[in-house]
This record gives C-alpha cells, structure tokens and sequence, in this order.
C-alpha cells in the first residue's frame, strides 16, 4: 500500500533497507537492544500465537481487559489499512509521533545489529507501551514462536490458538513442525492454553519437556452453541447465555473460548461475568475479518490466506442464507498454498478474478489466474490493477450478489481503503 510522504513512512521505507533478509527467525538481536533499551516490564504480559485467529483473540482479549481499569497496549501484525494498527494502548492506535519516539529510541540502541522490520517494530512497541505506562501487553505472535522477535521478553500466559498449515518455508512442511516452533512460547510454570480440541504430539511434548502448564480444549476448558447464545466451562468457572461475538462465524466462539480460558489462568477472574463477557465481546470490530461493505452489492473483505481459514471462511458463508452470486477477487503472496486457500471456496464462487497483490512477494495475477482456473476447474478473469479489479467485480455484481475480497492482507487491506473511500464520496 502507497503511503504519503511523512516521517513515519520515510521510517518504514527506512526500516525494510536494515536487515539483508525480510525474515529472519533469531532472537538474540533483539534481546541483546531490549537489554540496552531497559524498558520497565508490564505487570502482566500475554503471548497470542497460532496460525489463525491470533488477531482475532487479541481484540477480543483487549475488549475484556480493558474492563478492569487496566491501561491495556495490544500489538499485531501485519497491519489492514495503517501501520499504527499494530500498536495500540487502550484500544486506540498509536500516533506517528509516537510511533516515530519510538523508532528512534530503538535506533538509539541498535548499534549496528541488522534488525528486521518485524523485530525493529516490536521493539518500537514496547518503547510505546513503557511510555504510556500499561499495565498489561497483549503480544501476538509473528511467525512461528520459538524465535519469533515477541518471545524475546517472557510471558506469565499464552495462547496457542491452533495449528494449520502456513509459512512452510519458515516453520516446517507439516503439523507436528509448526507445532514445535509455535510451542516456543511455553515457559516452565507458566499456563499456555492450546485452542483447538485437536492437539499435534509437539504440543504435548514441548508442555512435558519445559513443564509448562498446559489447558486443553476439551479437556481443561469447553464452550458449546445454543441457538443465538453460547456457553464455556473453564476449569473452575461457568458461563452460560453468553451473546455471540459480533465477529461472525462459529470460528470466533472457539476463539473467545480460548481468550476466557487464559483470563482464568493468568488469573483475571472477575472478568468472567455473563454480562460484562456478553458486552464487551458485542462491541468488537476488526477490519477484514468477515467484514461487510453495503455498495451497489454487498462486499465481504476477509484476510485469509491459508487453507485452514479459507475452510472457515467457506463454512460461515455456507451457513448464510443467500441466493444471489458470488464474485472473488483473489490476490496471494509467494509462498501460499493457492490450491488449497480456493478449494474451499470452489462451490461457492461463481465468478474469480484474479488481481496482483500490493506486496513485492505477491504472486503475478496472470500465474495466480493460471493456478486458480486449474484448481477450480473455472475460467479467471485476470485484473491488471486494483481498481480494474474493484471496477469489473462491481459490472457483474446486481444488488442481490456478493464480492469476497480475500487472499492476504495485501489485497483486503489497499482494497478497503478504496471501498471506504467510494462510501463517502
């Protein structure tokens, strides 16, 4: 996405020149610069990693926590629309001046070390979170865990939300490798929730091995769905007639089962209230999670890029009563699973566009078509830019048909920003 020219995106562009690679899975870097940095530690610190839903539990979690008076920072990645996005003191973006004190605080202390722009903007927000003086920091997790830059500074809890299939070339061709890498963040003592009710070997393994305090699915903690409500049974603790999530699908119910399993755990108990859990979970808005723009059709934007969240995608759109088409406008970086990210969806789509995401690792709309046709058995229309992608997704939908915008936050994101910008001219 272009950005004006202002001192945070001159720090950006700055940012992607430091380190030789984009990723780079190893953390003494950025101890040794938190070391030097000598930021004050929150009371409470929480670790959300996972293949989905991460985002997700980080909302919902600083939704809850900030009903305790609590001055609560979250940090995620990658951003929808702005970088401020991914940090956040009280539910409200950081500002550039802030942002910017930051970065240069960690310049400071870098001293030559060439960090990553993940690593430098985890720094960055710690610096934010110790000047505003939280009281609790909601981490998510990158990439992976184990070497992941927001394991550099240690946990009372974590959230391991699931394990899928995803940056196989970083953490593993299969399940039980992820798991490993994702299962870094467990410290000897400390509780980890693991979120899903099936549970890799790693998982269990790296728990025994690091004595770490692991609560299951299924096992420690539960939620099942009634109707328009939902219940969870923690270990000690019972919810019951709890309102849905305002993030549709039943994919957020295991999520906010999970983020209530970790309040228990990391002790915040009095947040486990019906009522006070029922609002605070109906407040929640996340950009480009099922998110729905009334136009001329009805857009639905959603950041999936994996096969695993394609699958829930497909299930909550499938569960709609809906008779009118759907167009898909698609757009992956490099190193997604095409095939496995449209199958789900295949039944679905009537018509696929295919379009170049705004990423330098995006992979050219002319060979994601190419893939695409082959995995659907399916023509693919072909976008040369974003806007030729928005303007023929708009002259096939009538009013009673549906635009899914998915594939990564390189394409939900810079769309969006254009859809937002239709709506109010």
């Amino acid at each position: 996405m272009n950005m004006a020219a202002t001192p945070l995106a001159d720090w950006l562009a700055r940012l992607e020149t430091l380190s030789p690679t984009e990723i780079d899975l190893e953390l003494e870097r950025v101890v040794q610069v938190l070391d030097r940095l000598a930021l004050p530690r929150p009371a409470t610190v929480l670790h959300i990693a996972g293949t989905n839903g991460k985002g997700s539990s980080v909302a919902m979690l600083e939704s809850l926590l900030q009903q305790t008076g609590s001055r609560v920072g979250s940090y995620t990645s990658p951003h929808v629309i702005r970088y401020n996005e991914r940090i956040r003191v009280n539910g409200r973006d950081a500002s550039d001046d802030l942002i910017v004190a930051a970065f240069e605080r960690v310049e400071a202390q870098r001293k030559g070390a060439a960090l990553t722009y993940f690593e430098y903007g985890t720094l960055a927000a710690l610096v934010v979170f110790a000047d505003a003086g939280v009281d609790a920091a909601i981490l998510e997790v990158g990439m992976g865990g184990r070497l992941d830059a927001v394991n550099a500074i240690a946990a009372d809890a974590g959230l391991i939300t699931n394990i899928a299939l995803d940056h196989c070339d970083w953490l593993g061709d299969d399940i039980e490798s992820i798991a490993f890498e994702k299962a870094g963040i467990m410290r000897k003592g400390e509780p980890v929730i693991f979120g899903a009710r099936d549970v890799p070997q790693a998982i269990l393994r790296h728990a025994d091995a690091v004595q770490a305090r692991l609560i299951l699915a299924g096992r420690d903690f539960d939620w099942s769905r009634e109707a328009e409500h939902w219940s969870w049974q923690g270990q000690a603790q019972r919810l019951e007639g709890l309102e849905l999530p305002a993030l549709p699908g039943d994919h957020q119910i295991g999520n906010a089962a999970a983020v209530l399993a970790l309040l228990e755990a990391a002790g915040f108990v009095e947040l486990l209230r019906e009522d006070l859990v029922s609002e605070s979970l109906r407040q929640l808005h996340l950009d480009g999670r099922m998110q729905r723009i009334a136009l001329q059709a009805t857009w639905l934007l959603d950041v999936a890029h994996n096969p695993a969240a394609a699958t829930a995608l497909a299930d909550t759109l499938r569960v709609e009563d809906h008779a009118g088409r759907m167009i898909a406008i698609v757009g992956m970086l490099d190193d997604k699973d095409v095939e496995g990210v449209v199958a789900p969806l295949r039944e679905q789509v009537d018509h696929w566009i295919a379009v170049t995401a705004d990423s330098p690792r995006a992979i050219d709309a002319h060979e994601l078509a190419r893939r695409i046709a082959n995995a659907t058995n399916a023509a693919c229309l072909v976008a040369d830019s974003l806007d030729a992608a928005i303007g023929r997704a708009g002259e096939l939908a009538d009013v009673d048909d549906r635009v899914l915008v998915t594939g990564s936050f390189y394409l939900v994101g810079p769309v969006l920003t254009k859809l937002y910008s239709r709506r109010q001219s």
